[in-house]
């Protein structure tokens, strides 16, 4: 019985450091289990994606200018034929050293494949809120650094039909069932969110960017 106590309590020393070193591991970089699924997804999301690309950059009927108009009607066009869970758009973020395929849908099952737009705010360039969600430590944790985001940083979004540039305006701290963070203002900014503290849910940080440029797309 002392042998097997014994035995017993390095197993759970070995079991303690190795969870410990998991933390850490997951703490400093982000869960590298969660991350290879995601990095699956986003080799078939990107595959997808430059097919809808190259349809449209062959469409006769695609945006000849970057008039907003022009580029709102496009943009509510591409938004009734994309499907929950689908590829939208590309999302660069220099600061966080981003770079990743846009799902639409911020359920659990499309945030695991890459950052999710919220069906319940707009498509960029509609001139509304672009309100995008991200895992902060799992699945590729698109949105881990989110708090080392400053004003005058860029977030730029490809879409089929224009790119587009915001600029980082600010950041906020609200409850995790705060829905006002949905209101949309007369003017099109996109949100970042992501959970907040690290590995809690309790409340969500946001930020903030402002439309301050459009461009033909990629």
């Amino acid at each position: 019985m002392r042998r097997f106590l014994r035995a017993l309590g390095a197993l759970l020393i070995v079991a303690g450091l190795l969870t410990l070193a998991w933390a850490l591991v997951v703490w400093r970089w982000e869960d590298p289990v969660t991350s290879i699924y995601t990095a699956y997804e986003q080799r078939g999301l990107s595959s997808g994606l430059d097919e809808r690309f190259d349809f449209y950059e062959q469409r006769a009927s695609a945006p000849t200018s970057m008039d907003p108009a022009e580029v709102a009607r496009e943009a509510r066009r591409y938004r009734q034929g994309t499907e929950i869970g689908a590829g939208l758009g590309r999302i660069e973020v220099p600061r966080l050293d981003l770079r990743m395929v846009m799902v639409y849908g911020t359920e659990p099952e499309p945030l695991k494949r890459g950052p999710g737009l919220d069906p319940r705010t707009f498509f960029p360039g509609q001139g509304r809120l672009v309100y995008v969600a991200g895992h902060r430590t799992t699945y590729g944790a698109p949105f881990s650094k989110i708090d080392e985001l400053r004003n005058g940083d860029l977030v730029r979004v490809e879409m089929p039909y224009a790119t587009f540039t915001y600029t980082v305006t600010g950041s906020r701290i609200v409850a995790a069932d705060d829905l006002s963070v949905l209101r949309t203002k007369d003017f099109e900014q996109i949100a970042l969110q992501a959970c907040h503290p690290r590995f809690f849910a309790s409340h969500r940080w946001i930020t903030y960017g402002r439309l301050t440029k459009i461009e033909p797309p990629v």
